[in-house]
Order: C-alpha cells, then structure tokens, then sequence
C-alpha cells in the first residue's frame, strides 16, 4: 500500500533553496499542498514560480531563530490551509570558524537557536494537532555530524544536529503509540547554499560530485508515501565518494 499524497498538507522550514526547496518541489508535484518558509522572500517567490502544481506552493517569510515569527508561519498555515500533515524542518546554518579555538560564545548560541531551538519550537506547533487526530509525520533534515562528530561540521553544527538527532527520537518514541511518526535524515554532503560557509572554499567540480537536493527529496517522498503503520525512524544519505566510519 502507498499512502496518497494528494491534498495532504504540508510545511516546510528553510525552504527556499536547498534541500528545503527540494523536498517543496516533490512533495508539490505528489498533490500536497505546500506552504514554504524561509527567510528571504525572494528566494520563497523564485521557487513557488518555478513549479507546476495542482497546488501552487505557498510561501511564508519565518526566522526559525524567533519564537513570535514560528508561531506567525503557523498560524498562517492553520488559518489558510489547514492542520499541518507533514512537517518537514529543513532550516539551518553552519559558521566559517567551527574549532572551539576559533568560535566565539554567540556563534554557538546563534547555531543551537536555529538548528535545535527551532526545530523544536516548529514541532510543538504542529504535535498537540498530530496527536489529538492520531496521524501526522515530522521529518528532521539532520546531517551526518548529527551520526558522528566530524571536524568538518565543526564543534556548534555537530553539537546542534546531535541535538536534533535526541529530539526527533525522543519525541518519536513518546508518541508512537498516538500514530505520530518522525523520521530523522542524515545527509551528507549536499550542493546547497550552506557550503558557501565552509573554511575552505568548495570547487565547482566537488559540488558536481556530491549529493544534490533532489537526491535528498527522492528520498523523502519514499518515506512519505509509506502507510501509517511504517516509520523510518533514521537514515543516513551520503554521496558514494564520501567516507562513512
């Protein structure tokens, strides 16, 4: 059995380019009916033009890193669509100066309010719904310094998706009795934006080379279209060039 997608409602975090936008596209072009928030709206308005659907792709302006323009992005989505089916939080940063040596106590408090801070406020909006209707599904676009610790993510970015790895699972396993499920994925190297932040800068030829976001999304369409009574609870995706110890 394969769940049908066709109006099932939908939102996404950090969706105005990279994975997020990915994951918008495909989930549009299933029949969902998307809303999209980000920080730029230029970026949200290029994406929603840019695809066909039954179901144009609603954009919303949200900082994941304030606690009013969450709660903003939500009502909106309550107000005009509906309660939210599939929650997808895809927003998140990284900073040049990763070492402890190098970073600076507001990096870190920066980091963790967007990736883990905000990961949860977006899920506390979405849960009470999920729960009282018992069916809805979170998934947590993580990364693999969410798996191991690498000195690539550096010391905030692992620290935060570590964070996120503990919420989304902790979560899953308070409400698996209530048909909620959440799905962690751990990529790895993707061509997106947040490699424009990376100590070393990245040649054309390695973007070419690793993970690009529709691989992402192709996987995160799979996993929405499993029945209710199946949870992916974790996955890992990384390019085939890409160690993984």
């Amino acid at each position: 059995m394969v769940a049908n997608l066709a109006g099932k409602i939908v939102a996404i975090t950090g969706g105005g380019t990279g994975i997020g936008a990915g994951i918008a596209k495909v989930l549009a072009e299933a029949g969902c009916r998307v809303t999209v928030g980000g920080r730029r709206q230029d970026a949200l308005n290029k994406l929603a033009s840019s695809v066909d659907s039954e179901h144009k792709i609603r954009t919303h302006v949200v900082d994941v890193a304030d606690a009013a323009s969450i709660a903003s992005f939500f009502a909106d989505v309550r107000e005009n669509v509906g309660e939210v089916d599939i929650l997808v939080n895809s927003a998140g940063i990284n900073i040049q100066k990763r070492t402890m040596a190098e970073m600076i106590p507001e990096d870190w408090d920066r980091v963790m309010q967007i990736n883990a801070t905000g990961a949860y406020r977006c899920i506390l909006e979405v849960l009470p719904a999920m729960r009282a209707r018992k069916d809805g599904l979170v998934i947590n676009i993580s990364s693999v310094a969410g798996k191991r610790a690498i000195s690539l993510g550096g010391v905030v970015y692992c620290a935060s998706k570590f964070a996120m790895t503990a919420l989304g699972t902790a979560i899953s396993n308070e409400v698996r009795q209530e048909g909620v499920r959440v799905t962690n994925v751990y990529p790895g190297e993707v061509n997106t934006p947040i490699l424009d932040n990376r100590p070393t800068p990245v040649s054309q030829e390695h973007k070419d080379a690793i993970l690009q976001p529709e691989d992402i999304a192709s996987v995160i369409l799979s996993i929405c279209h499993l029945p209710p009574r199946a949870n992916v609870p974790e996955i890992v995706i990384k390019p085939t060039t890409q160690e993984w110890v």
